[in-house]
């Protein structure tokens, strides 16, 4: 369902040059399945969701949603793929019904058939006090319940959650992690960034560490716990961390003459 190889992301710097944001990281996601980035910010987490979503073009490697190529087919990707950031904008002249109607209209998705996917969403995502609220009066969490339904109104068989939970209270975060799992048991394919550990030990499925640009380990919860004989999530994350911290510490510089430093 998603196939990343290789990929890498730089950027222009004028005092040091090129700067790897993502560099050469390679993984697959299934349908069925939540498959996590957990990284701390600045690991390149986002920037790798940038590129799926399209949002983004990749400096090399390549990346297949359903078959489709990001770079060469991005209008086909953006019609597997529904996207949720915890700063997605909502539009403070528009109730709730029409923010998720509008993007609806955007995939050409009949009046009628609409109109029942709309009712079945606001059901599931139990949207009812936020239908004719203004996006400038709705809280958090009612924002976060639009950019969701948004995202699934054209019913995506990829979904992409870049760090969902920051900023909701403890309440709408975890209604908003049952609803990710009941999305994988419907057979959706998610890829679900975060920092959180808690996070990852309740919902996912298969976890990718990330750190400085590169995926430092990956596998189930288990396969991580045996590989690194260790039982806490947390202490195997900190312990791949700062172990690549010290080896790029330990690595020799090359100066700007080409020669070692």
């Amino acid at each position: 369902m998603i196939c990343v190889e290789n990929l890498t992301k730089t950027y222009d710097d004028l005092e040091h040059g090129p700067l790897a944001a993502v560099d050469g990281i390679s993984f697959s996601a299934l349908p069925g399945e939540v498959f996590a980035l957990l990284g701390p910010n600045g690991a390149g987490k986002t920037t790798t969701l940038r590129i799926l979503a399209t949002m983004l073009k990749p400096t090399a490697g390549t990346v297949t949603i359903n078959g489709f190529d990001v770079v060469t087919q991005s209008a086909q990707v953006r019609r597997q793929i529904g996207y949720v950031s915890s700063g997605t904008a909502v539009y403070d002249r528009m109730t709730g019904w029409e923010m998720v109607a509008h993007f609806g209209r955007l995939y050409d998705i009949p009046g009628d058939e609409l109109n029942e996917r709309m009712t079945r969403l606001f059901e599931q995502l139990e949207m009812q006090d936020t239908r004719n609220v203004l996006g400038a009066k709705m809280s958090s969490g009612m924002k976060q319940k639009v950019s969701i339904s948004r995202a699934l109104v054209h019913d995506p068989p990829v979904l992409i959650f870049d760090e969902p939970t920051v900023g909701l209270d403890v309440l709408v975060a975890r209604a908003l992690l049952k609803t990710i799992a009941s999305l994988r048991d419907d057979g959706k394919c998610i890829i679900f960034s975060t920092h959180i550990m808690r996070e990852v030990e309740r919902l996912c499925d298969r976890v990718a560490v990330m750190g400085y640009g590169k995926i430092l380990a990956d596998g189930t919860l288990d396969q991580l716990r045996d590989e690194h004989k260790k039982s806490d999530v947390e202490e195997i994350f900190f312990d791949l961390i700062e172990n690549h911290r010290l080896g790029l510490q330990s690595e020799p510089q090359v100066s700007t003459n080409g020669s070692m430093g």
